[in-house]
């Protein structure tokens, strides 16, 4: 099968939009502007569709809220016939230093809420997800306002760079596959 869904984890809303757990959000705007793909207001998200070398890319952005965004990955999965292996969640990562992109075929949710429940709803943790570091800058008892603040003047002036990689890793995956993509891309 030649479709994939893209699926961009965060919450929706202005008060998040600015905000780092957005970031999926940031990944899959940056996708479908580059392959002119505009989204609309459909079931469970915002769905884009643009094709890439004659693969079909869904780009969802769940309006589920990021702790249930398995609702809505396992939607536009079954609805565009979309086999698991071909899903690549994108999100935040506090373990990872900022702008660090780490691909992986599978693996544990790490704490995040979004993973853990698209790992319930699907019933596995063998799928891709692209992890974009966010870093760990925060005092003991901060994580929740540190994820859900906006970026620093200096990280949003670094932001189009490391997206750009992002949006480069997404479409490698799509194209050349996933353990080739990580050979390439985990190492930068």
């Amino acid at each position: 099968m030649n479709s994939f869904l893209i699926a961009g984890l965060g919450n929706i809303g202005d008060e998040y939009e600015r905000t780092r757990h957005n970031i999926g959000f940031k990944v899959v705007d940056a996708f479908a502007a580059k392959h002119k793909a505009s989204f609309t207001s459909m079931r469970y998200g915002s769905v884009a569709e643009c094709s890439i070398k004659g693969r079909t890319v869904i780009l969802l952005k769940p309006s589920t809220f990021m702790n249930l965004s398995g609702k809505a990955v396992r939607y536009w999965l079954t609805e565009g016939k979309v086999p698991l292996h071909h899903m690549l969640a994108v999100l935040d990562d506090l373990a990872l230093p900022f702008g660090t992109l780490r691909l992986k075929g599978q693996g544990s949710d790490g704490g995040h809420n979004g993973l853990k429940n698209i790992q319930e709803i699907v019933n596995t943790a063998n799928y891709p997800r692209l992890r974009f570091g966010i870093e760990n800058n925060f005092p003991k008892g901060g994580q929740v306002n540190y994820v859900l603040g906006e970026w620093t003047t200096e990280e949003s002036m670094k932001l189009p760079e490391y997206i750009t990689k992002a949006v480069d890793t997404i479409e490698s995956f799509c194209l050349i596959g996933i353990e080739r993509t990580m050979n390439t891309y985990n190492k930068k």
